[in-house]
């Protein structure tokens, strides 16, 4: 029985896949007696399967070795398109998280939606949201990886776009596709360009093929930038890192999904193809500048944000900066433990947001306030998923810089990431303390003077995820990853005896002083001086990005199609109109010389023949 569900592993995605498909007929509402509910039912309980699922093959191959399931898809000569999934703890490890927080995502938008009429379409695209990721944690072919990433930028755009009756919905729905979409094509370069090198498409022959190839620097250079043009895009990372904002449109299930999971998918192919990228130091100076410049930018942009949603989801940008840091460094096991770290302590934040919102039906942070008192479990979500997010309590994160500042000592890593960490870890702290003390403490306002708790469905996701991250800083202690670092993993006394976790405690507790006395008006009045009022603008639009594309690439663009259009208009409309009119003009012209006699038409094909043969004599002498 136990080979059976392990052979049937590939399974797992479609659970999700087989309950949007089930949603359809409440989506199209050919189903309306029963309300949307039963299309959320089913889907809980096929994600619930998935989760028994995989928990049952997680604990059969825990000690096993890494196994393969591959399905030869196309062979033409010498191009061999293989389809790949991988067994290991790693991989399963991954699908856990998924499935896992899937279902606690679904119950809880069973809440959140319940007056919604369009419960049934909203489930559905989650269970195809779900079918996506589940591929990916499982995947071991790079063109699986790439399909399915794509179904993930589908996925977005039609989530995003749920509430579609609002033109800022749209807007946000559209842009969210389309910078997602110009890192996949760019990644679907490098995945042609890689193949053409001879390399297989699997990650595991990407390795075997990484060590043995001769690649030309230059070559290998272009190869690994365009193959990390994917995961920025998913990561939100700079230059494509305005979508996840914008993205904060969708219904708060969906963007606690993106925040938690989505990104981590990305993160987890940039992973994956860690072998290409240590074939060029150029690719891993840009993974680590582009998480510097992502991390810092983005924990400042988020200073400025009063948007409940919008704040958070720059902060999911800021922490992926670090794993791409990380991944640049060569650090592949800190990498996955802050993706498994963030995932838990961001659904835990993005919950209470939720309850937040649907409270108040505001987002705007300085129009809320006494919550506390009023939200007992939201408070305390809020509270321990922050705390998992900043070195200053021994949960998640705390562990996990421990044992990367602990490896410096190992592996010599650059004398700046101490600094960086220490920096971003205080940005942090003042961002989530600035969020808190405007939600929760100072005095009711008008929108928040009756909040009560929320319903069941909502709740109890919520303290079974508190439970959760209380206990996952057990998992960075005694995890062993399977990976090339496996047994790195420094001890709990190893961790608590640096000097270097005093400093990093040290800068939380700074943040958390910073942001718990620094002013704040909560009617926002914009600043007097010039000075102070550039600033405060500068990082609220988030670093003028958007218009720095408007004037750039977006002007590009238009004035590339408007010069086409003038040409396919003059030039080329031109052309074909000029040979119509010619034709309409002969056949006009001609129709005077129709007599009906014969002689005249053969005094005409006299002549025309005399005069062709005459210019092909003349073209000969020439």
């Amino acid at each position: 029985m136990g080979d059976l569900l392990v052979q049937g592993t590939w399974l797992i995605p479609f659970y999700g896949l087989t309950g949007a498909l089930l949603t359809l007929p409440w989506a199209m509402r050919i189903i309306r007696r029963t309300g949307p509910r039963p299309a959320a039912y089913i889907n809980l309980i096929l994600s619930a399967i998935a989760v028994i699922h995989g928990s049952i093959i997680f604990l059969l191959t825990w000690e096993e070795p890494p196994q393969k399931m591959a399905w030869q898809w196309l062979q033409v000569a010498d191009l061999d398109l293989t389809l790949a999934i991988e067994i290991s703890p790693v991989s399963l490890g991954g699908l856990e998280l998924v499935t896992g927080i899937t279902v606690v995502t679904l119950l809880y938008g069973l809440g959140y939606l319940e007056k919604d009429w369009s419960m049934a379409r909203f489930f559905g695209l989650m269970g195809f949201f779900e079918a996506a990721l589940s591929g990916i944690a499982l995947s071991d072919s790079l063109l699986l990886s790439y399909g399915l990433l794509e179904l993930l930028t589908l996925s977005t755009y039609l989530l995003v776009g749920f509430w579609y009756a609002q033109p800022l919905v749209v807007t946000a729905a559209r842009d969210a596709f389309l910078t997602k979409r110009v890192g996949d094509i760019v990644l679907l370069m490098g995945v042609v360009a890689l193949s053409s090198y001879g390399a297989g498409l699997t990650f595991t022959e990407i390795s075997e093929w990484s060590e043995t190839t001769n690649l030309d620097s230059g070559i290998a250079t272009f190869l690994g930038l365009a193959l990390i043009a994917g995961p920025i895009g998913k990561c939100a990372q700079f230059p494509l890192n305005l979508w996840l904002d914008e993205a904060m449109e969708a219904p708060n299930p969906a963007s606690l999904m993106r925040n938690s999971i989505v990104v981590t998918a990305g993160a987890y192919v940039l992973i994956k193809l860690r072998p290409i990228f240590e074939l060029s130091p150029v690719v891993q100076q840009t993974l680590i500048a582009i998480g510097l410049v992502t991390a810092i930018g983005a924990s400042l942009v988020a200073l400025a944000q009063i948007d409940l949603k919008r704040t958070l989801s720059h902060s999911t940008s800021a922490y992926l900066g670090l794993v791409f840091v990380a991944v640049g460094l060569g650090r592949l096991d800190i990498a996955l433990l802050l993706l498994l770290i963030h995932a838990i302590a961001k659904t835990l934040l993005f919950m209470s947001v939720g309850s937040i919102i649907l409270t108040t039906n505001d987002q705007n942070i300085t129009q809320m306030g006494g919550l506390w008192s009023k939200m007992p479990v939201t408070t305390i979500s809020f509270l321990v998923g922050a705390s998992g997010l900043v070195v200053l309590l021994p949960l998640g994160n705390f562990w996990v810089m421990g044992q990367w500042i602990q490896l410096e000592s190992l592996v010599k890593l650059p004398q700046w990431l101490l600094a960086f960490i220490l920096v971003i870890n205080a940005l942090s702290a003042i961002n989530l303390t600035r969020v808190f003390r405007l939600v929760f403490l100072g005095e009711p306002q008008p929108k928040t003077r009756r909040a009560p708790e929320m319903n069941w469905p909502m709740a109890f996701p919520m303290v079974a995820l508190i439970v959760i991250a209380l206990l996952a800083p057990l998992i960075p202690q005694r995890w062993q990853l399977w990976f090339a670092s496996a047994g790195s993993l420094a001890t709990t006394g190893e961790v608590l005896e640096q000097p270097e976790m005093f400093l990093l405690v040290i800068s939380g507790a700074v943040g958390v002083i910073l942001g718990a006395t620094i002013a704040l008006p909560r009617t926002w009045a914009r600043p007097v001086r010039s000075t102070s009022r550039f600033l405060q603008d500068f990082l609220a639009y988030d670093l003028y990005l958007d218009r720095v594309y408007r004037w750039s690439v977006v002007l590009m663009v238009e004035v590339a199609s408007k010069v086409s259009a003038w040409l396919d208009r003059y030039i080329i409309d031109g052309l074909v109109n000029l040979v119509g009119f010619g034709t309409l003009f002969s056949g006009q012209s001609l129709k005077y010389s129709i007599s009906g006699q014969s002689q005249f038409y053969l005094l005409t094909i006299l002549i025309g023949g005399a005069l062709l043969f005459m210019l092909m004599m003349n073209w000969s002498f020439y």
